[in-house]
């Protein structure tokens, strides 16, 4: 059925609602096996941005084996990072920064994919990170 999302995605947590945390460590996301999904698209939850000048930057990383994750080239990606992640304001508790979802997609050709956010402070600003597989080798796709 052409309007069938539901049996045609899989989505898989990768980071927990969780704070941020400390500067430059942040969270780092489990490790998603893609085998039988070449599509992906990284969904990041932010809350909202108390810590002044807090930026808050998305990496996807990828591999053919889990041990060796390198960061994803610009070419692999739809979208950038960049725009996955908050820039550095005033706190931010309203407006178009607090309480949003940010979206990046990847074309690469890797099994494996992760997803890592930081922040430049230490920061109490919840965030989530979620993968969503799609155009699956077989359908309809498991729950």
């Amino acid at each position: 059925m052409l309007r069938d999302l539901h049996n045609n995605i899989k989505a898989i947590r990768s980071i927990s609602p969780v704070a941020v945390g400390t500067t430059g460590t942040g969270q780092t996301g489990k490790i998603v096996d893609r085998a039988g999904f070449p599509g992906v698209e990284l969904i990041v939850s932010y809350g909202s941005i108390t810590a002044t000048n807090a930026t808050l930057a998305v990496t996807l990383k990828e591999g053919d084996v889990t041990g060796t994750m390198t960061s994803v080239a610009d070419t692999d990606l739809i979208g950038l990072e960049a725009n996955a992640g908050i820039a550095a304001a005033a706190t931010r508790t309203s407006g178009t920064s607090k309480n949003v979802t940010k979206r990046l997609g990847y074309i690469g050709t890797k099994r494996y994919v992760q997803a890592l956010v930081k922040s430049t402070v230490t920061a109490g600003t919840l965030i989530s990170a979620d993968f969503i597989l799609g155009h699956p080798n077989a359908v309809p796709v498991a729950t």
